[in-house]
């Protein structure tokens, strides 16, 4: 059996090291995990007391059209029922672009560091993939209009980027949008859209009647809590987002997803709460690393990327050895720094002490 060639130079996703892993490989008790930009205020608990209801038929395949999760969410955007694509996380939504509009032949532009499955998915289908830098930590928006050519079909925009969490203001996305072809489809992956602060928000969603050549990614997984529920979607015009549910799956999101994210939407004092929290908390390690002397990238989301005088790794080594898990810059395409997931506002005190520690044995 021969696969495609391309995957002779390709390794499945390397995701970050799990709790269960690190306490038998360092004999430690308890484990903090802020590698993954997960919520660490957990989830709604209208959420947790729905789920034992909804155990019972797990013989029955679900609704393939989530129509129930679909009605609230389109009155929820205020879009149109059939403008949204549901996926298994946004990542399987990017991977439905990918398979419609990308080949051999054609090409891809993104920034470098991002999100790295756009690359991924690109790659497999054939297609160039041009990556264009970031500017302290920023997309070179400039740049990457000029990097268009006729055989450019997606450009993908990151925002809050990950692993920097810099955002593209309302201003510039609108710009970007107005000089793009409208034959070039323009992605725009908020997957940490609900934790940007509120006079920044880019009210992205309200373009789509403007530019048909966008589509807006969401999910469930990060400020809702939802990771493990898999569950994200995409907003697009009626005849893009018909053309990826050619491409979806019938059934790619479960009864649990789908309910668990209707009752979701409606918790709306969990998501304020989750939203100020971290403001709060990630303000205060903002100020930890400045007394440190570190610098680090202009985050919206619910990260920071931290720059040291070290490699990544070897931080994030030290912090295991110390019960913590964060996400080393060498394995996200920066080195010499540290994605750190906001935490508790104990857990990121007890982190800056680490990280107080760990640089004075190192940079003495």
């Amino acid at each position: 059996m021969q696969a495609k060639k391309v995957f002779q130079s390709m390794a499945p996703y390397t995701p970050g090291k799990q709790i269960e892993e690190v306490k038998q490989a360092y004999g430690l008790n308890h484990i903090v995990k802020l590698a993954s930009n997960e919520n660490p205020f957990g989830y709604s608990e209208k959420v947790k007391q729905l789920i034992p209801n909804l155990l019972d038929h797990l013989e029955k395949y679900p609704d393939g059209n989530a129509t129930g999760l679909r009605k609230k969410l389109a009155n929820y955007l205020e879009v149109e029922e059939e403008q949204i694509i549901f996926g298994c996380g946004s990542d399987e939504v990017i991977d439905f672009i990918c398979r419609t509009y990308l080949e051999k032949g054609t090409n891809t532009i993104m920034a470098t560091p991002t999100f790295p499955q756009y690359r991924h998915n690109a790659i497999i289908q054939g297609a160039e993939v041009i990556e264009v830098p970031l500017i302290d930590g920023y997309h070179d928006l400039k740049t990457m209009l000029n990097q268009i050519n006729s055989q450019t079909r997606v450009v993908w925009l990151c925002s809050p980027n990950n692993p920097t969490g810099s955002l593209i203001s309302r201003d510039n996305l609108v710009h970007f949008l107005d000089n793009c072809p409208e034959e070039v489809m323009v992605v725009l992956d908020e997957a940490y859209y609900e934790y940007i602060e509120a006079s920044k928000n880019p009210q992205s969603i309200q373009l789509l009647d403007r530019y048909k050549n966008l589509v807006v990614l969401h999910t469930f997984s990060k400020a809702y809590g939802l990771a493990n529920l898999r569950v994200g979607y995409g907003v697009a015009s009626k005849k893009v987002a018909t053309l990826l549910n050619i491409a979806r799956g019938p059934f790619n999101t479960t009864s649990l997803s789908q309910a668990a994210a209707v009752e979701a939407l409606d918790d709306e004092a969990f998501l304020s709460y989750t939203y100020e929290k971290n403001l709060v908390n990630k303000q205060a390690f903002m100020e930890a690393c400045e007394e440190l002397g570190l610098s680090y990238y202009d985050s919206e989301a619910n990260f920071l990327f931290v720059k040291l005088p070290t490699s990544g790794d070897a931080l994030t080594e030290y912090l295991l050895e110390n019960g913590f898990i964060v996400r080393s810059g060498e394995a996200l395409g920066h080195p010499n720094g540290v994605r750190i997931t906001i935490g508790t506002e104990e857990q990121m005190k007890e982190l800056a002490q680490h990280i107080k520690q760990f640089l004075a044995l190192h940079t003495a």
